[in-house]
């Protein structure tokens, strides 16, 4: 009698956590367009990527690739794309697995988006100018793309060192790995997330609400838990592999701490780049300064 009614309470409890799961996903309708402009579609090795093009197509061409996190997605660069499309050809593609881009239950690796990276800006942009986000910026380096000049913005190529295999397959299993990252997806985490490294000041509320969204759609969780499980890092020496003959700037934000910005002026001084250092931003100085991020590009 007591196996039966543990087992009939675990049950019970089973069931109500897959309805809390199922209650907390978000509708795709309500996902609005990340950059606010209609998308187009990259067809890529079965993935439908969803990319914004914007300004004139005649202009240079800029990619901006976003950073990798829990809530990652082309909106990162929200804040500034219309004044950017004023100068050059804007294309911004929420990378596979994230956003608007198709969301398979893969194991998703730091090789696969270096192959997107290669693949994206050799068939849909001529030697652009390249601003790549935290760890996109080793998938640019490893993948070797031919650019007119770099703006890398808190470039790492380790975000979660080594790997937990177990935590991975604890993210991807369908009722309590979905229960763990509905957890850390929740609106108060990433509250904390943001506030413990992505802005410096006043977290705007609909930067919280995008991420959310974008977070809770079918088949968010499985490229963050190859993230959180540090499958999305890269094994390379990131001041050897963005030693390029292309202008390279790199971007900090002074109250970044993860990394710091000594490592960004040991990179710079490594790459003879220039170094900018934003004052009151962390890890999202184009997201907390958008105007100044314009000037200086």
């Amino acid at each position: 009698m007591n196996v039966k009614r543990l087992l009939g309470g675990t049950a019970a409890t089973l069931g109500a956590v897959a309805v809390g799961n199922a209650a907390l996903r978000a509708d795709p309708d309500d996902l609005e367009p990340p950059l606010g402009r209609p998308v187009e579609t990259y067809r890529w090795r079965g993935f439908d990527v969803v990319y914004t093009e914007a300004g004139d197509p005649d202009d240079p061409d800029l990619l901006l690739l976003h950073g990798i996190n829990a809530a990652g997605s082309s909106h990162e660069f929200r804040y500034v794309v219309d004044a950017l499309a004023e100068e050059y050809h804007v294309l911004a593609p929420d990378l596979p697995g994230f956003g608007h881009s198709d969301r398979p239950p893969l194991l998703y690796s730091g090789s696969l988006y270096e192959a997107f990276v290669d693949d994206f800006a050799g068939e849909l942009v001529a030697e652009p100018t390249v601003v790549a986000s935290s760890l996109s910026a080793a998938y640019v380096a490893a993948a070797d793309v031919d650019a007119a000049e770099y703006v890398f913005v808190c470039p790492t190529a380790s975000t979660v060192p080594g790997r937990r295999t177990w935590l991975r397959s604890l993210l991807r299993s369908p009722v309590a790995g979905e229960a763990v990252y509905n957890l850390l997806t929740s609106k108060p985490s990433i509250r904390y997330f943001l506030a413990d490294h992505g802005f410096a000041g006043a977290i705007p509320e609909e930067w919280v609400d995008y991420d959310w969204r974008t977070a809770h759609q079918e088949g968010a969780r499985f490229a963050p838990a190859s993230f959180v499980a540090g499958f999305l890092d890269v094994d390379v020496d990131l001041g050897a592999a963005l030693d390029v003959t292309a202008p390279t700037t790199i971007v900090w934000g002074r109250a970044a701490e993860l990394p710091p910005v000594e490592t960004g002026r040991d990179l710079a001084e490594r790459l003879d780049a220039e170094l900018v250092v934003f004052e009151d931003a962390d890890l999202l100085p184009h997201a907390e300064h958008p105007n100044q991020f314009v000037d200086l590009l």
